[in-house]
């Protein structure tokens, strides 16, 4: 179902939405608008997109109409050290969103995969763009069936048994809670985000894991979070390896 964008506006009049039918990226846009100078808060979502991507300069699956496609512009006075937690609280948003308006509980994978059944139902992006970051959100909402590469690790919030989700609840939701971990962040500093995101996770704690990097290959039991929301692994000799960015799967 299309979003209704006259009802949005009013849920979210303080701040500045931009929807389309079909771009290439809500992040390409959502970063042209920055570059503009648009306010912070300002949301970007398209009912198709031709070229989405995720981290690891993965394609993410824009099926027109089937997911909630959008990329949110942050301007934030945090110290540098701080902005790594943006992702766990961004990734924290979208799980507290999707159990809000589907009913169905959900995980975190580090940094910020949100899973249903032990499979990705959405993906997070973060990049900065000059002096804002661009967070890029997709989720996976009504899709019924994934091509043969993605079926063994991709799931929506239908196959996971949340029917006729709305779509203007959920983008309401995720927003709503991001804007509540910022606060948090800004006001309280990361440790409250990081011990939201430890509760939230399997991942972050006793999980046998394999962190897959560009020339390595990590496998270990994770241990943890470092004040700057960097996850621990500690290798089978003992040794504890902090991992700042990678692919995270169960080992």
């Amino acid at each position: 179902m299309p979003l209704d964008l006259d009802s949005l506006s009013i849920r979210l009049s303080h701040r500045p939405i931009v929807w389309v039918e079909e771009t290439d990226s809500t992040m390409h846009d959502a970063a042209h608008l920055a570059s503009m100078g648009c306010a912070s808060g300002t949301v970007v979502g398209a009912n198709a997109q031709t070229a989405g991507h995720g981290r690891l300069g993965r394609k993410w699956l824009s099926v027109p109409g089937a997911g909630l496609y959008f990329s949110v512009v942050l301007r934030l006075s945090l110290p540098s050290e701080h902005l790594p937690v943006v992702t766990l609280a961004t990734g924290l948003a979208a799980a507290e969103g999707i159990t809000a308006a589907s009913g169905l509980a959900v995980d975190l994978r580090w940094p910020n995969d949100v899973l249903a059944g032990g499979r990705k139902v959405c993906g997070i992006l973060i990049e900065q763009h000059q002096s804002a970051l661009i967070c890029g959100i997709g989720i996976n909402v009504d899709h019924a069936e994934f091509p043969p590469e993605l079926e063994p690790i991709a799931t929506s919030l239908f196959l996971a048994g949340a029917r006729s989700v709305n779509k203007e609840d959920l983008l309401v939701a995720v927003l709503e809670s991001l804007d509540r971990h910022i606060v948090l962040l800004a006001e309280k500093g990361p440790e409250p985000v990081l011990a939201l995101f430890a509760q939230a996770s399997s991942y972050v704690s006793g999980r046998s894991v394999v962190v897959d990097q560009e020339d390595a290959q990590i496998r270990g039991i994770t241990d943890g979070l470092d004040p700057s929301g960097f996850l621990w692994v500690r290798q089978q000799d003992g040794v504890r390896k902090l991992i700042l960015a990678g692919g995270v799967r169960p080992g």
